[in-house]
């Protein structure tokens, strides 16, 4: 039986913890940004955070792209030779660059290092792509606007260069990142990373009347709140498909996303991706949605793959989670008699808890028949999140299956009250 060529599962990491989270869960390749030179002007993570987890990367098998995809000013490139030095200091596998500029500085000072071209070039075309294939790429990520069948006719015109798509993330409601409303109302710019996500906002739509200038409210519907606040993408509905059009790399977004976020969804997709190699006519995505469906989103949309969009990719009631379910928190330590567990809501006795276990779809719940708090022994009947609260969990609660499975970074949801 011919083996089945997987596409690289790519995850996001805006911090160490979630670099060490999206390897124990299965991803292929890692992307990483830093301050100041990368999409992600807020990230959490510093030069030597990112080469921990470059050097964990590699350790494990797992590559890293880093993310050098801003829009330069001439007053910018004075800095190149400090970031240049940054770059040889981490060592990435590839570069992730949408300006031509900055293609043109990495080609002359990085000339080892391949360069991926960023969804912010919005490659829309194979016109485009054998453009920056020219122009000395090794892979184009193409933007989240071009449908299926788009991208089937592009892999067919591009044999030879890598193409990368996203399956699962958030959807911005301009071209991939070059919306002007958060720089023009708050002073930070979606280019840089710093976007305010004013397409999450509730609006109140005011009409002014041209000559007298009075103001006065439009009466809203239930659908007038919310006017630009799209569904998260998801494509494991048709992960099949995607698998079978050949795409080399399905990428996640969320760098600026929690550890849990990040472990959650390349858990799901990781799973869901062995199980259509090892029998790909009887595969269902439907337990692997049911997975993701535990996730605090916005709701879920296949965006453009089948074309335009339309309304039903768009939440115009609330930018709330549609789940019932939140993270518990993650191990953070184990030994042979407890696991230290570090909260991420409030929990209280009788909670229960499920683990998600790395390498399977297998899960392990336990109830709290009483909270342990891990900084003294002492019994207590409700905890909060945050400063570091943690509660030790007795193995004999977890039983034999998986022992070996519960490590640090592995995560943990329970039900919302």
């Amino acid at each position: 039986m011919t083996k089945i060529k997987l596409p690289e599962l790519l995850a996001p990491a805006g911090t160490l913890d979630a670099f060490k989270t999206a390897i124990l869960y299965g991803a292929d390749a890692i992307y990483a940004g830093l301050p100041g030179f990368s999409m992600r002007a807020r990230a959490k993570i510093d030069v030597e955070g990112v080469k921990t987890g470059i050097d964990l990367a590699h350790a494990a098998g797992k590559k890293v792209y880093l993310a050098f995809n801003l829009f330069a000013h001439d007053h910018e490139y004075v800095h190149m030779p400090r970031v240049s030095e940054v770059i040889n200091y981490l060592c990435p596998d590839a570069l992730i660059v949408s300006d031509p500029g900055i293609v043109m500085y990495v080609r002359e000072n990085h000339p080892d290092i391949p360069i991926h071209i960023s969804t912010q070039a919005n490659i829309c075309s194979a016109k485009t792509v054998k453009f920056w294939q020219n122009a000395g790429a090794k892979l184009c990520v193409l933007a989240r606007e071009v449908s299926h069948k788009e991208f089937k006719n592009i892999r067919e015109e591009c044999p030879d260069i890598g193409l990368e798509i996203f399956v699962h993330g958030a959807m911005c409601m301009s071209y991939s990142g070059r919306c002007l409303l958060s720089n023009f109302i708050t002073g930070r710019p979606a280019n840089r990373g710093a976007c305010a996500q004013l397409c999450r906002w509730k609006y109140d739509v005011i009409l002014r009347e041209r000559d007298s200038g009075v103001e006065m409210p439009i009466e809203e519907d239930e659908r007038g709140a919310y006017i630009m606040n799209s569904k998260d993408l998801c494509l494991m509905p048709r992960l099949g498909e995607v698998i079978e059009s050949n795409p080399d790399s399905l990428k996640i977004e969320g760098r600026n996303r929690s550890e849990y976020y990040v472990g959650s969804v390349v858990h799901a997709y990781r799973c869901a991706l062995d199980a259509y190699a090892k029998n790909p006519d009887a595969f269902d995505p439907a337990p692997y949605m049911e997975n993701l469906n535990r996730l605090e989103t916005r709701g879920y949309t296949t965006a453009f793959f089948d074309g335009p969009v339309t309304p039903d990719a768009h939440n115009f009631d609330t930018t709330r989670s549609m789940s019932d379910y939140h993270a518990a928190g993650v191990i953070t330590s184990a030994d042979d008699e407890n696991i230290t567990f570090e909260l991420r809501n409030e929990t209280r006795v009788g909670d229960c808890i499920t683990f998600i276990l790395p390498g399977t779809m297998e899960t392990v719940t336990v109830k709290l028949e009483k909270l342990i708090n891990a900084k003294n022994g002492e019994a207590v009947e409700k905890m909060a999140a945050g400063m570091g609260n943690s509660i030790l969990i007795p193995r004999t609660w977890l039983g034999d299956a998986h022992a070996e499975k519960f490590v640090p970074y592995v995560l943990a949801y329970k039900r919302k009250k």
